[in-house]
């Protein structure tokens, strides 16, 4: 395991901002939105692992048994199509939530923002998160956020294909007609901010004011359906022209959002920011680093894949310092988690 030095963020900020550096994306995974405090589905804890199919409204057996065994069926097609109700009881403190601004853009989020405005050498960033928070940096042109798995904050038909009804509607209609599957967790004497009290005792559909369907649903892609045609249409007018590839916080275990980090050219260089180092069954070969001697810098150097071990909040926080940036972050608009890094590395200035 390579372990992250501060010869590699230096290395990094170098390159960024030299000439030979014009073109930069980056490939985002719910890592970089865990300092706001949204959960991480897949990790131990997260939605698939605590999933509850007992609590969920279904149709018959066979749904609840296909979520059993697998939990990601929660939000599959298979399902949504005959029976909406799951989806939107899973989701339904995520929908709310992100309604009333319950979180906030992190470190991570915030570097995207300062690398357009300071170098004008972002291209895209590609998200695989649904939370929205991209959006959040008014800094970043909509264009260069490309959605991967869609939006939560966004909603459309599943059935029609319509935007017909508007976010804050539907998130009205949510909160009235959806069950609140995680009040049923809690014991009666507990107390949960993240749980409705008022929150009807039974599901009701919420209907396509176009089709009348009960299809209606954020814009987030069900496992099953296709990603949206932007991803394919922005992957191949960016990808051939990169000269850096960031990829932060995600397994790379999800296609095919994945194929962004092999369709880059040989010489863009790529770097993987995670707790974990990921991406060699993909093509990454990472340098290890020893005694620090010139030849193992050269091979620094001229090495394509690094990685960087840690919290996505944390490096991207070593790298701002490191490019100069500190004191055009705004700590306001950051989480608290977030807020407090950023304080303590400006009090040591």
């Amino acid at each position: 395991m390579k372990t992250t030095t501060s010869a590699d963020i230096i290395s990094l900020a170098k390159y960024i901002l030299s000439p030979e550096c014009k073109s930069i994306a980056l490939l985002t995974g719910a890592g970089v939105s865990v300092a706001s405090g949204i959960p991480d589905f897949r990790s131990p804890g997260g939605m698939y692992d605590t999933l509850r199919p007992d609590l969920i409204t279904c149709h018959n057996e066979y749904e609840r048994n296909l979520m059993k065994a697998d939990p990601t069926y929660v939000v599959s097609w298979d399902i949504f199509q005959n029976n909406a109700f799951p989806y939107l009881e899973v989701r339904r403190p995520f929908i709310l939530g992100t309604r009333n601004h319950q979180w906030k853009a992190t470190i991570a989020h915030r570097f995207a923002e300062l690398l357009h405005n300071q170098t004008n050498k972002l291209t895209r960033v590609y998200t695989q998160n649904i939370d929205g928070l991209d959006r959040q940096c008014d800094g970043i042109p909509s264009e260069m956020i490309v959605n991967v798995h869609g939006s939560i904050d966004q909603v459309s038909c599943e059935g029609c294909g319509q935007e017909t009804m508007n976010y804050t509607d539907f998130c009205d209609a949510v909160s009235k007609n959806i069950k609140d599957i995680y009040n049923l967790q809690q014991q009666p004497s507990s107390s949960s901010s993240s749980t409705d009290n008022d929150a009807p005792k039974e599901s009701s559909p919420v209907l396509c004011p176009n089709c009348n369907r009960p299809l209606m649903k954020p814009s987030t892609v069900l496992f099953g359906r296709s990603l949206p045609d932007e991803f394919w249409t922005r992957t191949q007018q960016d990808l051939p022209h990169l000269d850096l590839l960031i990829v932060a916080g995600t397994s790379l275990v999800v296609q095919p959002a994945n194929s962004v980090v092999y369709n880059v050219p040989k010489n863009c260089r790529r770097v993987v920011i995670n707790l974990h180092q990921v991406g060699e069954e993909l093509g990454f070969e990472y340098y290890c680093t020893d005694d620090g001697s010139k030849q193992q810098q050269q091979q620094q150097q001229q090495q394509r894949d690094i990685f960087l071990q840690g919290t996505c909040d944390e490096i991207f926080l070593q790298l701002i310092q490191e490019l100069d940036w500190l004191e055009n972050i705004d700590i306001d608009l950051l989480p608290e988690s977030s807020a407090e890094l950023v304080l303590e590395a400006k009090e040591k200035v």
